[in-house]
């Protein structure tokens, strides 16, 4: 089992910045893909952005050139710097981890983005 806590969600202007981190922990060895979803009332959940343990990171296209993804091997940490927030952003983000073949997911953290 691998646990996921998440922090640094909350409410934010349009043109704003907010700073999402994840730690894991437990089953932390062979962990290789992190990443961040999101889910908005009403719709699916979509992949924002995940990073590789060698480093290669994936966007969504709404949010190249905003958001930025980093992990830190040796802390088992991801996180997501997320600038020039937009209402649309609004949504609950879930961390995500691939642990061999296993997906776990963290409890999810709201990001709200007022006009």
């Amino acid at each position: 089992q691998v646990q996921l806590v998440e922090s640094g969600g909350g409410l934010v202007q349009a043109g704003g910045s907010l700073r999402l981190s994840c730690a894991a922990s437990g089953r932390t060895w062979d962990i290789r893909v992190m990443g961040w979803y999101r889910q908005a009332p009403g719709k699916q959940r979509d992949l924002v952005a995940t990073i590789t343990s060698g480093g290669g990171t994936n966007y969504a296209d709404s949010v190249k050139g905003r958001f930025t993804i980093s992990r830190d091997n040796a802390k088992n940490t991801v996180s997501l710097q997320m600038n020039s927030l937009k209402p649309e952003d609004t949504a609950v983000y879930y961390c995500n981890v691939l642990q061999r073949s296993l997906h776990y997911w963290g409890q999810g953290t709201q990001v709200t983005v007022s006009s």
